[in-house]
């Protein structure tokens, strides 16, 4: 199996301007969160890269990314019916291919020299099926991530066998339903939100989209389809992934690219002299 397409989704309505954002990079340069995560598909690879976004988006992004080696395709989501249909809009751009899949306002720090992607998309290729990468996570985190249930495999440590998969389910769901062997209590594998999906993934959207009693349906869902007609994996990834939509996501985005490039310890020097210094002035005060 070869994946030499990738798709990445920036249409959400609360989700437009944070590819946008600008941030220093490990080598010290300013580049905006759209640039990063496409240099995520192009380290793993990748030079056909599809950006899903909302209708007038495609020129102030294309002015963003900079990666010369990487030929782009903005497709507009003309009917905002949210993440999985994003998703669905790439069908035509993937055709028959499995492809690499991630969002755009999220970015993966990590420790492997050829991005997170790279990992992924090589464990891809030798098993032949969609893979999911999840990270182990505590059950209060629950309420913000996709999490599954499976069965590890046999002979390749940190790989399971996807056999159920819910969206933000409470921990109670979660116990009864998302099972896997060898995690503490109170654990759970959640979606580290970068995967290698099967064309077969547009089968099932397509098939959920209809339905008109989903006018919103998960990609969740659809994978928890998937996971039913063809082997699908879970890979544990340990490196860090920062959504630049939350409160402080930015932030620790940027300090983890810094803490990880070549200005670390001028960056580490720098909050030390912003903690001595409100120490000092909490002391003055007292």
């Amino acid at each position: 199996m070869q994946i030499r397409k990738a798709v990445i989704t920036a249409a959400g309505p609360g989700q437009r301007t944070l590819p946008m954002q600008l941030l220093i990079d490990q080598q010290g340069s300013e580049c905006s969160v759209l640039s990063l995560v496409v240099r995520e598909a192009s380290r793993a690879g990748i030079n056909d890269v599809c950006i899903v976004v909302s209708p007038g988006d495609e020129e102030p992004y294309s002015k963003l990314v900079t990666q010369d080696s990487v030929r782009l395709t903005f497709i507009p989501q003309r009917d905002p019916r949210g993440y999985a249909h994003a998703v669905f809009c790439a069908r035509e751009f993937v055709g028959d291919e499995p492809f690499l899949h991630f969002v755009g306002d999220h970015i993966y720090v990590g420790p492997e020299s050829g991005g997170s992607a790279r990992r992924l998309i090589d464990a891809a290729t030798t098993a032949g099926c969609s893979i999911s990468t999840v990270q182990i996570t505590r059950e209060n985190l629950l309420p913000y991530f996709g999490a599954i249930g499976g069965q590890p495999v046999q002979g390749k440590p940190g790989f399971y066998r996807i056999d159920t998969v819910l969206e933000k389910p409470t921990p109670t769901e979660a116990e009864q339903s998302l099972i896997v062997p060898g995690l503490r209590s109170g654990q759970y594998l959640c979606f580290y939100g970068m995967h290698v999906l099967t064309p077969a993934i547009f089968e099932i959207l397509a098939e959920l989209l209809s339905d008109s009693a989903q006018k919103r349906p998960s990609l969740s869902s659809a994978l928890a389809i998937l996971a039913q007609r063809e082997q699908y994996l879970a890979m544990i990834h340990k490196g860090q992934r920062f959504d630049v939509g939350v409160k402080y996501g930015l932030f620790s985005a940027q300090l983890a690219l810094a803490m990880h490039g070549r200005d670390r310890d001028k960056v580490l020097t720098e909050i030390i002299q912003v903690l001595a210094t409100r120490e000092q002035s909490e002391g003055s005060g007292q």
